[in-house]
């Protein structure tokens, strides 16, 4: 569920030996910020997915003499955990790290470990960002935790020549015609694979199971007072329920996976739920061989939110002061279309959302597709779905439990007795 993600970016020379590191013990390795050995100040950003900050932390460095270093984890499910440990030990993060939305609120639960950037001048952004998000950032207390990021408006991406191939239209209005509800989609899909092209209509309905509870959605998993209300809340069984009906129209492989990049690859599925940020995935894993394959259409059942990041500065940090300017940086409307045009990752600031870099924004990758406008449609009425403190472990029960289902080691009904009772577990 999270803005599991995308290969890591490469990094332009000479950065790039110093950021992108590829996995989680690296980040207990590798020292917290500090400074140089001349005497000048580095940051360190913590990072998973494709953010999009490769030119503005060029920049900052520019204007700011400051060093910053990006350190890149792939996928959030290894990502957080690990930053989790590192602001119990009280070192090993970043002067700056990234935190998810679905991990927010687990992140709220140890607010005195973060830095209160209200003291650095960030009461006077709230502005900058939609109500929402900003409300999500600001602890019960009134810290100043995190400053949003992007947010997840979603579309359905679909590849083009597989779709002519199964007989189906290829135009995205069209595309989008095809499919208003989810069970238009599964329609869609029986269609396609009654087709035969040999590619499947999905990879796994994993994602979909994010796409469905966020479309509905209030707290599909804790409610504020951090109890587990899966079982209290129909939507989330309902949701269950609509994608585990689709598990006969998917490739059964596991989002993130090597395979499943793999897939991309070589075109062995047509559609994918597709957040903003998962346009720079697609890109830079289907490389140049996938340029003109896939565009954008509307996404099943009306709009949604599916991921979107924080960043916050954990006291650990020996420049809190230059962290917290970081991170005002990279978050502010001129910093967050600076993301937006490196990689799409969709602002959560009005002002850059309503600018034409967003609405009149085309991705050439994708034929050409107006992202800003499909992405940016629903963005400003977007309702938050909150997230517990234990999202990321439901998240992860959840996941296998589907897996399960698609894999045919578990009905649906055992699968979701199994998740429920993970998530239990974990929510103590």
């Amino acid at each position: 569920m999270t803005k599991r993600s995308p290969t890591t970016r490469p990094r332009r020379a000479p950065r790039a030996a110093a950021a992108a590191l590829g996995g989680g013990a690296l980040l207990l390795a590798t020292a917290c910020g500090g400074g140089g050995g001349d005497g000048e100040v580095t940051l360190t950003i913590d990072t998973f997915g494709v953010m999009g900050y490769e030119a503005l932390i060029e920049r900052f460095e520019e204007e700011h003499g400051i060093q910053v270093e990006e350190r890149n984890i792939t996928d959030v499910a290894d990502y957080t955990p690990q930053l989790q440990q590192n602001i119990a030990s009280g070192s090993g993060a970043g002067d700056v790290v990234a935190i998810e939305e679905a991990n927010i609120a687990q992140f709220m639960l140890q607010q005195d470990a973060f830095v209160d950037l209200a003291e650095h001048g960030a009461a006077d952004l709230e502005g900058d960002f939609l109500d929402w998000k900003w409300d999500q950032g600001v602890a019960p207390d009134g810290r100043i935790v995190g400053l949003g990021t992007d947010i997840g408006g979603l579309g359905m991406c679909y590849d083009t020549e597989l779709f002519g191939e199964a007989g189906l239209p290829t135009d995205r209005e069209e595309v989008g015609e095809l499919w208003p509800t989810w069970d238009d989609y599964a329609a869609t899909g029986e269609e396609f694979t009654e087709a035969d092209t040999g590619a499947a209509f999905m990879s796994t309905v994993q994602p979909l199971f994010r796409v469905v509870t966020a479309q509905a959605g209030g707290e599909p998993f804790q409610n504020t007072e951090g109890e587990l209300v899966i079982e209290d809340t129909p939507t989330t069984r309902e949701a269950y329920d609509t994608v585990t009906s689709m598990t006969g129209l998917s490739a059964a492989l596991p989002i993130w996976s090597d395979e499943w990049n793999a897939a991309i690859q070589d075109n062995a599925f047509a559609t994918m739920p597709c957040p903003a940020w998962m346009l720079g995935h697609i890109e830079n894993t289907a490389g140049e061989a996938g340029e003109g394959r896939w565009d954008v259409a509307a996404v099943p059942g009306g709009g949604g939110n599916w991921g979107g990041s924080f960043l916050a500065v954990p006291t650990q940090s020996e420049h809190p002061e230059e962290a917290a300017e970081l991170a005002k940086f990279l978050t502010s409307p001129e910093g967050q279309l600076g993301a937006w045009e490196e990689a799409n990752t969709l602002p959560s600031s009005p002002e850059a959302l309503e600018s034409p870099e967003v609405t009149e924004f085309t991705r050439p990758y994708f034929n050409d597709a107006p992202v800003g406008a499909i992405f940016g449609a629903t963005a400003m009425e977007l309702e938050p779905v909150y997230y517990g403190p234990d999202t990321q472990a439901v998240d992860d029960a959840f996941r296998a439990g589907l897996e399960s289902v698609e894999q045919g080691q578990a009905t649906a009904d055992e699968a979701w007795e199994t998740a429920v009772a993970e998530s239990e577990r974990a929510a103590g």
